[in-house]
């Protein structure tokens, strides 16, 4: 699909929005009773849920148990009818075990791990919908059940995909821009220190863009922060309503 076709010339994309402009953000907490923290998201069409079980004792082999810090597992699966391909995807794929290692990568450099020697953290995402940015929707899907099994973190680590297109970085880059095949870049930032977590490129992109592209995607990044925020602040003020405070 030509560039032309993804931006038109008065600047809008094919959904109406405009460059930086991220899609529509949905979110919820405590989805799960069962489990220690848990957390639903929409991004647009793509949805995404998280599951976080612990700190907990190492599971299997005690050797895995690391002396300084907690063991961070992370597993990712994408249900059969969230993509229109209707793929069977059986677990442990080359894609689910990439997606595990780029969120266990993530969630290392936000958690607070040394609080919790000799213990294990998991964290469980899975893909319902897949409409593009499925990096993202699962980190802030992931950040959010964190939170809500109350695991210290650093900060919040929120996610945002972008794009180059017709000479324009393009925020949360929806499937049609994606599948356009251009150069795309998947962040995950720390707002308040602007520590980069996770930075991915893929395809080639000349070097006098990559900063407009990274700049989109750390700002998209920053304006999610602010809607998780909020998610989280509602969270809290539901559950001090249920409590009585």
């Amino acid at each position: 699909m030509a560039g032309l076709e993804l931006l038109s010339d008065q600047g809008y994309r094919v959904d109406g929005r405009r460059a930086g402009e991220l899609r529509k953000i949905q979110a919820r907490m405590g989805v799960f009773a069962q489990a220690d923290g848990s957390a639903y998201i929409e991004q647009g069409n793509t949805k995404a849920l998280a599951v976080v079980y612990g700190p907990h004792e190492i599971r299997g082999s005690r050797s895995r148990a690391l002396p300084d810090r907690a063991l961070v597992n992370c597993q990712y699966s994408s249900a059969t009818f969230s993509t229109g391909e209707r793929k069977r995807r059986p677990h442990g794929d080359r894609k689910s075990c990439e997606m595990g290692l780029q969120l266990r990568q993530t969630f290392e450099a936000a958690i607070l791990t040394q609080l919790h020697p000799r213990s294990q953290i998991d964290i469980y995402v899975q893909v319902l919908q897949a409409d593009g940015g499925t990096y993202a929707a699962c980190v802030n899907a992931a950040t959010l059940a964190v939170l809500d099994a109350g695991i210290p973190m650093r900060d919040f680590v929120c996610a945002c995909s972008a794009g180059f297109v017709d000479g324009t970085a393009l925020a949360d880059l929806s499937h049609v821009e994606e599948a356009a095949g251009g150069p795309q870049l998947a962040l995950a930032l720390l707002p308040a220190s602007g520590q980069i977590a996770l930075l991915e490129m893929d395809a080639r992109l000349h070097e006098d863009h990559l900063e407009w592209v990274l700049e989109a995607a750390a700002q998209a990044a920053r304006d999610v922060h602010t809607l998780l925020d909020r998610v989280v602040r509602q969270h809290v003020h539901e559950a001090s309503i249920l409590l009585g405070d």
